[in-house]
């Protein structure tokens, strides 16, 4: 008998495997963009699929803080765990797909009166039984197990990509937040050179309003300029320590003053040649895109889920075991025990819950096709504005640094003119001012080429080295 049950649960677990399933088939939705980018493409340059962060950024003391970032970043632990955890609820659902067996043992004892008992005598009455079987399980014959399976499973996928995505942001903003630490700590510099130079142009002026060569108006302006420059020094002296603060919490941990030495932005070098490639290839690597598809292929394995609900459901209960009313004979020959218990529900009349189910699903289903064809608009939007202002940032920045020298010139001529008494010290204050400008310009406008190539790197979906999913 205990063969016969085995057997008979056997043949319906192939059945459910060999069941229909009623997932719609999916197709891609059409990505909204056209299939070129707002700037050439440079075909000798490389991708950013294949290029890694530790290759892609050069100075060595930013690899060092991202590897740490890496590490003990909190936004990072986290994403990492909903992977465990989106894993783990996976393996759940796909348990629902074979029978739990479980092993029971029980015992009995129940004492009868006389005036109730069949045989008119007192007495008091044994039961043992132990078993294996199986409780309720669910024959998948319409897919419907499959179907929320399938989910769990594109639901784990799309939370890789997740922290895929997370991860790729984290290295792109570690790397942010350290070049505006440069740029801050140079724009310091610069703010303390030329206070240096303001007061002693005030110094000058005022030995010259002694002499009553200077008037009392140049002797004003000259002291506005070293108030200024103070203003200024002051402003990005805070703004340095904001940068490292930020820095901190990025990493997850205190930094020793190493990690902020100060380096010149043109040191901070970055891999150049990136190739964007046809837009196309957005879909294949970039996380969040990958995210929102297999955020759509769960959609789209629910309304299986659904669709297997207006069908019956088929379950069975099953067991074999030893029963006995004496404990010593439990395991001996002829006490063999066994059950089967086949059930099916058929839903008739429910009241539209079975449709606004399914309704609901693909009600789903169609905001996930939005959200994934807006993903991939705000990865194009991404992607295009990257390559325009990756050309006319270079264009910006050479001009500026030919307006540098021109400034310096000038303010030397204006100098040099108000030493000689030749010209009054508003040319002078003018010339100073607008090498200042200039000269802080000239930083934020090499700060802001260098966060546009992480911004390129990061908007396609740069190599980030991860392996594969552990099921």
């Amino acid at each position: 008998m205990k063969n016969l049950v085995m057997n008979a649960a056997l043949a319906f677990v192939l059945m459910s495997v060999n069941g229909c399933s009623l997932i719609p088939q999916y197709q891609r939705p059409q990505a909204p963009m056209d299939n070129n980018w707002a700037a050439p493409v440079d075909s000798s340059t490389t991708g950013a699929d294949r290029v890694s962060w530790q290759a892609f950024f050069h100075d060595e003391a930013l690899r060092q803080l991202i590897g740490q970032a890496l590490e003990s970043n909190r936004d990072l632990q986290v994403a990492t765990l909903n992977i465990e955890k989106a894993r783990a609820e996976y393996r759940i659902t796909r348990s629902d797909l074979l029978p739990s067996i479980d092993a029971s043992g029980s015992g009995n004892a129940a004492r009868l009166p006389g005036d109730v008992a069949p045989s008119g005598v007192t007495g008091t009455t044994h039961q043992y039984s132990v078993g294996v079987g199986f409780t309720a399980y669910e024959l998948d014959l319409f897919g419907r197990v499959r179907s929320l399976n399938q989910q769990a499973l594109e639901s784990y996928f799309a939370t890789f990509e997740v922290r895929r995505g997370v991860r790729l942001a984290l290295i792109a903003e570690v790397a942010s937040s350290y070049y505006q630490l440069q740029a801050d700590q140079q724009l310091l510099a610069i703010a303390g050179q030329t206070l240096t130079s303001q007061r002693d142009s005030y110094e000058l002026v005022h030995n010259r309003y002694s002499l009553d060569v200077a008037t009392e108006l140049d002797l004003s302006q000259a002291e506005s300029t070293v108030r200024i420059a103070e203003a200024s020094e002051a402003r990005y002296s805070r703004a340095v320590e904001q940068d490292k603060n930020a820095l901190v919490l990025l990493v997850g941990k205190p930094l020793p003053a190493q990690s902020f030495k100060a380096i010149e932005l043109d040191a901070l070098s970055v891999e150049e040649s990136l190739q964007p490639g046809l837009p196309s290839a957005l879909l294949a690597y970039r996380p969040d895109i990958l995210a929102a598809e297999h955020a759509l292929k769960a959609a789209n394995a629910n309304i299986g889920a659904a669709r297997a609900a207006f069908f019956p459901n088929i379950s069975l209960t099953a067991s074999a075991g030893s029963a006995s009313s004496e404990l010593d004979q439990l395991f001996a020959g002829g006490q063999g025990a066994w059950t089967f218990i086949p059930s099916v529900s058929l839903p008739i009349f429910n009241w539209g819950r079975n449709q606004a189910n399914l309704d609901v699903a693909k009600v789903n289903t169609s905001i996930e096709v939005a959200n994934y064809q807006k993903v991939i608009q705000v990865a194009f939007r991404e992607v295009s504005d990257a390559l325009v202002a990756r050309a006319s940032l270079d264009a910006q920045l050479k001009a500026e640094s030919l307006l540098v020298e021109a400034n310096e010139r000038s303010y030397r001529m204006a100098e040099n003119r108000y030493e000689e008494g030749v010209d009054t010290y508003l040319n002078s204050l003018d010339a100073q001012r607008s090498l200042y400008n200039v000269q802080q310009a000239v930083v934020q406008t090499k700060l802001s080429r260098i966060n546009n190539l992480v911004s390129l790197y990061k908007a396609l979906g740069g190599g980030d080295g991860l392996g594969g999913l552990p099921l």
